[in-house]
């Protein structure tokens, strides 16, 4: 019933009518007639929605009195996709998009107002014309969820798809994925992809395609660019760098997190500065220490991950009896995102020794995201290094969890446990504190910095 729900569902099946199919609706003495439409689920529950032999759609109340009746069967509206015949270009670099689930670019059908999931190259081309000129575009779907409902698993799926892409010669892999979760995701990829010679591009959308201010298209656009043309071989994410549709970050996969909940340029690198811009088509980079690409490699997926881990914000007064919890639950490692320098109250010291008299081991954040914690600076921390806790230097609480879930299955002991932690594997972790990044407006970042 695409979004009717309540009465009106039981309405429209009790009169045999489904979307796509014309109809009359007779209110008030007034008489309407046209072709039923597809509505958000958001929407109020009470109306339906026609489009009428104008052009124009209404929204028509159902209430009592109201006559409703088929006048003749239809089809669902599909948007047509304009024919393309697309012939790979060999001067053009070879980038496989990777579908997590959604979309992965959408094109509004302005007869009908819907808006479509587009998934062949035939209708990404249609949707992002811009990306004809840049790439030769191969689609491939590795599942399809909401990013909130991502797991593990699929992560091991995703760095799979990713790995035969680039062992079978593409140039670069961009990932379409949600925002909530992305930055897990590169995190986890981060980890698993080993020996990676070419770019691997994580992009999604804040708005989407059916808004005039969707930043989905600058987005893909950005993607396929760092993907088939730079020579980057890390895991990145490409999304606007403002809230203008002026230029595109390019975000280590380790150091990015999502910052607002509906601004398009809300994901921001912490404790460092972005690996460089990509404005229209055109790189610029900021920095010099990324991996650098080559056209030969054979990509490995190290997809063991332990996924009893849990990662526990810090509150006053937190009683032990939370991480007694987590023990009783079987979880083998423990990412507290703790206070300041990486501090936690007294009535959680139980907890902790308990967990590490067991072997499992205890990680320690910050809730600040910039900077990094010290825990020798006041007496708290000592205590806490004492109990064996390990510090996370300046990891976001969130990738130092997607790391542990990694480290626990590929370390010996406790010891190597915490020299991995401790150890920069995928650019997690900065050697130093840099007094200049902190909420620095990227406008004025330069490729010297």
């Amino acid at each position: 019933m695409s979004g009717y729900r309540g009465k009106v569902q039981q309405f429209l099946r009790a009169a045999s009518i489904e979307v796509g199919d014309r109809v009359r609706v007779e209110k008030a003495g007034s008489v309407y007639e046209g072709v039923l439409m597809p509505r958000t689920e958001l929407g109020d529950p009470n109306h339906i929605v026609l489009k009428l032999a104008s052009g124009y759609n209404i929204g028509i109340k159902l209430d009592m009195g109201v006559k409703l009746a088929r006048i003749e069967k239809g089809q669902p509206p599909r948007l047509a996709i304009p024919p393309l015949e697309i012939k790979r270009d060999p001067s053009k670099p070879d980038v496989s998009i990777v579908g997590t689930g959604g979309t992965i670019a959408s094109r509004v059908d302005y007869r009908t107002g819907g808006v479509y999931p587009a998934f062949t190259p035939e209708e990404i081309y249609s949707a992002v014309p811009e990306l004809a000129e840049l790439a030769n575009i191969k689609v491939i779907e590795a599942c399809n969820v909401f990013s909130e409902h991502m797991t593990p698993e699929l992560w091991v799926k995703i760095g799979r798809v990713i790995a035969k892409e680039l062992n079978a010669g593409a140039s670069g892999v961009v990932v379409a994925h949600g925002t909530d979760t992305m930055g897990y995701t590169a995190a986890a990829l981060s980890f698993m992809l080993k020996d990676l010679h070419r770019p691997v591009v994580l992009v999604g959308s804040q708005r989407s395609s059916d808004r005039p201010s969707s930043d989905a298209a600058l987005n893909l656009i950005g993607a396929v660019t760092v993907a088939g043309k730079s020579d980057i071989a890390e895991v990145c994410v490409v999304m606007h760098g403002s809230p203008e549709d002026d230029f595109c970050l390019i975000h280590r996969g380790t150091k990015v997190r999502k910052c607002h909940t509906s601004r398009r340029d809300t994901f921001q690198t912490i404790n460092d500065i972005p690996i460089g811009m990509v404005r229209g088509t055109e790189l610029k980079l900021f920095r010099k220490d990324y991996k650098r690409a080559s056209s030969e490699g054979e990509v490995k997926v190290d997809g063991k991950f332990e996924p009893r881990v849990a990662l526990l914000k810090v509150t006053p007064g937190m009683p032990s009896s939370v991480i007694e919890g987590m023990l009783r639950a079987g979880d083998k490692g423990i990412v507290l995102e703790g206070t300041g320098l990486g501090h936690v109250p007294e009535s959680l010291f139980d907890g902790i020794k308990r967990a590490v008299k067991r072997g499992v081991p205890v990680v320690m954040t910050s809730q600040c995201l910039w900077g990094r914690v010290d825990m020798k600076v006041y007496s708290t921390g000592r205590d806490l290094l004492q109990l064996g806790v390990i510090p996370g230097e300046d990891m976001l609480p969130e990738i130092a969890y997607v790391k542990l879930m990694w480290v626990l299955p590929h370390a010996k002991g406790g010891e190597e446990v915490s020299n991995l932690m401790r150890m920069n594997l995928a650019g997690e972790i900065t050697p130093r504190t840099r007094p200049d990044i902190f909420l620095k407006p990227v406008f004025s970042l330069k490729a010297s910095d």
